[in-house]
């Protein structure tokens, strides 16, 4: 398979990816008018932004993992294939269309899989567990997703590169699943009739993500239900049994680097804590929930589930709500920025840029579960100047544009920082 094939498949698949994006902001933009509008109550702006900053903490740290699958599949088809499916057989001839056909299918079948067993398998769910995590359901939680997926998600399709399909193909093929499965995460469409049956659906996936008992572990698939039909895992959603959306063990935080680490934490612990070494290395790959036995007698309390009626959502100021939501455009429109410059100038232009970003988004996190304003301070005054600076070195002279943004994103944000804490005060001395 000659090098270049790498390099070309993953471009195919950020530009489907790339071009889907104005949709997706779109849509979820309409959705939470339509939100709004109805008084539904299915958007919170900490839940949603906290999501979306997963998301967008999931782009960003790829930049730096996602070659490696690329590469182990790349070498996988060079050395390993067992047929030779060239890339120009997959065209618009009938037989390059139901090869494209057969390669979605076989995708999705392999994606069914992969899915459910981060469901079953400790350390699966501990990559997967981000995307479940939010308590509310629109499409804000479709964007959220792991930052760590890659470690052993590309096991999965292994398969089919054996089989030799195309680098290429398979790509595409999954970022046409990824998109579909976008427009699944909505609570405003309701049944549909015979579509359920055969495709995964909003009512199909609203079902995934519950956890109430009934529901719970059910529903895999990405593009059609008809796997979990099946192989047994299908529940229909039943209007007796409202979906309660998120996880047994909450989250409990607006932090998205605490959402990628939480279960990894959990299972670490238990890793340390029991005596025997055999339960040291069985609990990462046992079915979820399963603990040593000498560690749940000890620690009862890390493994009792949440309430179904409670959700995270601590009491926060207007004004510094107003605040974090400002923060979080800066951030979205950092990673556009981002993701052009990792485009033009590869992975070591952005390191840094990324590095402030991320501080960013766990700034605002913690702003939004009403503290971290002493952190903001910092991060403007100290860290978000020299990080950025920072890119300039070894390039010549500083970017005079670079030094004109920096000191007016910072002078604007303390002045919105300083008004934010003016009127939390204020209206904490009209309240008393």
């Amino acid at each position: 398979m000659p090098a270049g094939a790498v390099g070309r498949g993953k471009l195919v698949a950020m530009d489907l990816i790339a071009l889907a994006t104005p949709f997706f902001l779109i849509a979820l933009l309409v959705e939470l008018a339509v939100d709004r509008r109805r008084g539904s109550g299915h958007f919170r702006a900490n839940d949603a932004i906290n999501s979306l900053s997963a998301g967008i903490l999931s782009v960003t740290f790829g930049y730096f993992t996602k070659l490696l699958p690329l590469l182990i599949w790349g070498s996988v088809l060079e050395h390993l294939a067992l047929f030779d499916l060239p890339p120009a057989w997959f065209d618009w001839s009938v037989r390059g269309v139901m090869l494209w056909v057969v390669a979605a299918v076989a995708w999705d079948f392999c994606y069914y899989w992969f899915h459910r067993l981060s469901h079953e398998i400790s350390v699966l769910w501990a990559a997967h567990s981000v995307h479940h995590q939010s308590e509310d359901y629109n499409l804000s939680t479709a964007l959220r997703q792991t930052s760590t997926g890659f470690i052993f998600g590309w096991v999965f399709y292994l398969p089919l590169f054996l089989i030799g399909f195309p680098l290429e193909v398979m790509l595409t093929v999954n970022a046409i699943n990824l998109i579909y499965q976008f427009w699944v995460h909505t609570q405003h469409i309701d049944r549909l009739g015979a579509l359920d049956r055969i495709l995964v659906t909003p009512s199909n996936h609203r079902v995934h993500h519950a956890r109430n008992d009934v529901y719970v572990d059910r529903n895999y698939g990405g593009i059609f239900i008809l796997w979990d039909r099946i192989f047994g895992t299908f529940v229909e959603e039943r209007d007796e049994q409202p979906v309660v959306f998120g996880v047994r063990k909450p989250l409990q935080s607006w932090n998205p680097f605490w959402a990628n680490l939480q279960v990894y934490e959990a299972l670490l612990f238990d890793a340390v804590k029991t005596a025997r070494w055999r339960d040291r290395l069985k609990l990462w790959f046992a079915r979820t929930g399963w603990r040593p036995e000498d560690v749940a007698r000890r620690f009862p309390e890390r493994s009792e589930p949440a309430s179904l009626s409670s959700r995270f959502d601590p009491p926060l100021q207007d004004s510094h709500r107003h605040y974090a939501l400002l923060q979080f455009v800066v951030a979205a429109v950092s990673t556009l920025a981002i993701g052009w410059l990792f485009a033009e100038q590869g992975i070591t232009a952005v390191l840094l840029p990324c590095a402030a970003l991320w501080v960013l988004l766990y700034s605002i996190g913690r702003i939004n579960e009403g503290g971290g304003l002493a952190l903001e301070r910092y991060r403007l005054l100290l860290i978000n100047p020299v990080l950025l600076l920072a890119t300039q070195i070894g390039s010549g002279p500083l970017d005079a544009g670079l030094i004109v943004w920096v000191v007016v994103y910072t002078a604007l944000s303390l002045l919105g920082l300083f008004l934010a804490e003016s009127r939390s005060k204020i209206g904490n001395k009209i309240n008393n």
